[in-house]
């Protein structure tokens, strides 16, 4: 399982998940950060410091936000 960044980072785009995370597995879009869902080791060190609570884990994600690992694995060619 991995972290997803939802829509609260649209927008936003603060950065402090990317200076944490311990595998360098965050890279900033064009419209918001995107966390590689073959890299993410499922720290949580991301979620914990993201001052717009946008990052859960994959399996809590509700069917609608579903779109935004896709568009992870759409941006790092996983998917």
């Amino acid at each position: 399982m991995a972290f997803v960044i939802l829509d609260p980072c649209r927008g936003e785009k603060s950065g402090e998940c990317v200076t944490v995370c311990p595998v360098d597995c965050i890279e900033e879009g064009p419209e918001q950060f995107y966390i590689d869902p073959d890299v993410c080791i499922d720290c949580g060190a991301c979620k914990a410091v993201c001052p717009v609570d946008a990052i859960v884990e994959e399996y809590d994600m509700t069917p609608d936000q579903e779109k935004y690992l896709e568009e992870a694995e759409e941006f790092f060619g996983t998917g």
